[in-house]
């Protein structure tokens, strides 16, 4: 169901090494901390037809994440092979190449899995000096089978441009902030030069955006909904996107995003930006 994308991690001569396939559209998890809000959000997605799950450890649902995957996989909803995770090291976790594995592998544990898709650090280590390390540890869980691709969240270009003088593989994945509100062209074009895909968090800007009279004019004309408009032009400008929420009825409203048509209304959608940052901000950290 829905588009894919190939990911990949440049090495040094510019190839693309260790590529896989993703879900370009997926479930975010954040914010689900009440018991069974996520396992119940997770399955309703899988039942869907969404094959692609994002979590963290700092979200404190990883368990729930993976008792959602095994019921669904043990009931023939979907097969391990067809389902993509992802999962993020925590910041305060990222402070060197053993404690990267060894979250790796706490991770692995709470989600019942032999192996995740994507391993994000979740945020530029706070110590500059833990960079490096941490990042030699996240190609440790690749090379291992940990994770079929590695990658980051919350890196400005200077971050990513500094990661080439110590990365044997480049991150396959950039996760940020993106959504009409704030295009972020620059640090997405940055990205894209290091050989990363965008995965946009927060498409809706956390719901801050959804009523902008703006945006529901262009939804009008366009006969969807304003959350549809803006995850489909997320899509669009090539993002991975996972748009997070435990309403059953907003998990497949989100999901008809796939069938917009935004042609009529590209110039407006590009209009609607202000640089406007709805939560957490790291990438402009030093």
């Amino acid at each position: 169901m829905g588009p894919t994308l190939t990911i990949g991690h440049m090495t040094s001569n510019g190839e693309l090494a260790h590529t896989s396939e993703v879900p370009q559209f997926g479930l975010g998890t954040f914010l689900m901390s009440k018991p069974g809000e996520c396992k119940d959000a997770v399955l309703t997605a899988l039942k869907l037809g969404y094959k692609h799950i994002d979590t963290a450890m700092a979200y404190e649902n990883e368990e729930e994440v993976g008792e959602a995957i095994a019921e669904a996989i043990d009931t023939g909803i979907i097969t391990r092979d067809e389902l993509f995770v992802t999962t993020k090291l925590r910041r305060p976790h990222a402070v060197g190449n053993e404690e990267a594995q060894q979250r790796c592998k706490e991770s692995l544990v709470n989600l019942g899995l032999e192996y995740v898709d994507l391993y994000l650090v979740h945020a530029p280590p706070k110590d500059p000096y833990h960079r490096k390390p941490t990042w030699l540890g996240m190609e440790e869980c690749l090379k291992k089978g940990m994770t079929r691709a590695i990658g980051v969240s919350n890196y400005g270009a200077h971050h990513l441009d500094k990661m080439r003088s110590y990365a044997t593989f480049m991150p396959s994945v950039n996760q940020i902030e993106v959504h009409p509100w704030l295009q972020r062209d620059g640090l997405r074009a940055a990205t894209e030069a290091v050989g990363a895909t965008v995965m946009a968090y927060s498409p809706l800007a956390r719901g801050d955006k959804v009523k902008d009279e703006k945006l529901q004019k262009i939804a009008e004309n366009l006969s969807c909904t304003p959350a549809q408009a803006a995850i489909k032009w997320c899509l669009d400008i090539g993002c991975i996107t996972v748009p997070k929420s435990s309403n059953a009825g907003r998990i497949e409203e989100n999901l008809g995003s796939l069938t917009v048509d935004l042609n009529t209304q590209n110039e407006q959608m590009r209009g609607l930006d202000e640089h406007y940052i709805s939560g957490w901000d790291p990438t402009s950290e030093t």
